[in-house]
């Protein structure tokens, strides 16, 4: 790849990085501790965007793909992410809420974040292998 496409995939990490630090270590923390709390899902879901372009601009910026990779990390991850967005809202229904138990709700975090992950470094890897193939 050239530089530009390069130069253009750090900017973009380093400006998603800033943006997953201002939401998770400034928005959130700040509404949490404020007492509130009502705000600290929704900073949480639309840091989900910043999130996942972090590792998209990795799976571009970074790794060096050698023929077309399939799409099987980023619908691995797709799936991962919206499977664990209806076990939360099962148990919701059911009657559990995150004061209830919150462990069930943690794990649950925790994998939708390893799936946007996924799904964004698999996007990205794709994109670079694409970018590779029209550049020849």
């Amino acid at each position: 790849m050239d530089s530009s496409s390069d130069s253009s995939a750090l900017l973009l990490l380093a400006g998603s990085l800033l943006a997953v630090a201002f939401v998770y270590g400034v928005l959130v923390p700040s509404d949490v501790l404020g007492g509130d709390g009502s705000q600290a899902v929704l900073y949480v879901v639309v840091g989900w965007v910043p999130f996942t372009l972090v590792f998209y601009a990795l799976g571009r910026g970074f790794s060096s793909p050698e023929a077309l990779p399939s799409m099987r990390s980023a619908d691995a991850g797709l799936a991962l992410v919206l499977v664990l967005l209806l076990l939360s809202l099962g148990l919701e229904a059911w009657g559990i809420s995150p004061e209830q138990l919150p462990e069930a709700y943690v794990l649950q975090a925790i994998g939708i974040f390893l799936g946007l992950a996924l799904f964004g470094w698999g996007i990205g890897r794709r994109s670079r292998a694409i970018g590779e193939r029209t550049d020849n």
